[in-house]
């Protein structure tokens, strides 16, 4: 079976710091090449009910941005080889100072920024500050931008684009069909390298989708996993690290 790269998503803190170290070593082991590791936020708009609750739980422990750059500094501490891409919303960002917050993302080891909210158009000065910081600014597609918007996307000249592979919040099922697949092509005319995700938990949607990108993106399958496992941490490993393998080596 040929590797297709892998980039999984965790929420930064969630159950415990300790734990959320033990999936991404986890995550590594079983062959993902990216981390996205997401702050927590009070009120994330694109995401499901399995991140929703994790969020809401390390909130409830008052963790803050510098205690979740803090968790990315240690993972590239110990996988410095591993690329780290920090997810989070317009206001975490936009709040500190858009230069200042990417400044002190880049010295905790973060490779590029994927913040929805903020359009790729009206991004308050978020690509160029990352640019200035070494980092990438990673825009959002959807299925639901008009044609004329995702053409304009698609030709701005970003390294990388994530693309939602369907409209609304993550972590239900996504069919992955031929309208998926035009999409995405649509989403690399330009030449971008594309990341999909949404909705990704098994590896025949992998699969299905593979050829196409340039990394496969899952968070909410392994944030359950997480939340399924949370008082055994061997149990825990093994379970992600299972389907880390599964939808990464296809």
């Amino acid at each position: 079976m040929s590797k297709s790269k892998l980039m999984s998503h965790l929420v930064a803190g969630y159950p415990t710091d300790e734990i959320a170290f033990t999936a991404a070593r986890a995550l590594v082991k079983g062959g993902a090449d990216i981390l996205e590791i997401q702050l927590p936020f009070s009120d994330p708009s694109a995401d499901g009910p399995a991140i929703q609750g994790a969020c809401t739980k390390v909130l409830h422990r008052n963790y803050r941005t510098a205690d979740g750059l803090s968790f990315i500094a240690k993972l590239h501490q110990e996988f410095p080889e591993i690329k780290i891409y920090l997810m989070s919303y317009g206001s975490l960002v936009y709040t500190p100072g858009v230069e200042n917050f990417c400044k002190r993302a880049s010295l905790a080891g973060v490779s590029g920024m994927i913040i929805p909210d903020l359009p790729f158009d009206n991004d308050e000065g978020l690509t160029a500050a990352c640019r200035a910081n070494g980092m990438e600014n990673i825009p959002v597609a959807a299925p639901s931008m008009s044609q004329a918007r995702l053409s304009k996307l698609a030709h701005a000249g970003f390294p990388y684009i994530y693309a939602a592979l369907r409209t609304g919040i993550t972590g239900t099922n996504t069919t992955i069909d031929k309208s998926t697949l035009d999409f995405l092509d649509k989403v690399k005319e330009g030449g971008s390298k594309v990341y999909g995700g949404f909705g990704i938990s098994n590896g025949e949607q992998a699969k299905a989708i593979a050829s196409t990108v340039e990394a496969i993106v899952a968070g909410s399958v392994f944030v359950k996993i997480i939340t399924e496992y949370q008082d055994d941490k061997e149990k825990l490993a093994a379970a992600v690290e299972a389907k880390a393998r599964e939808l990464s080596q296809l």
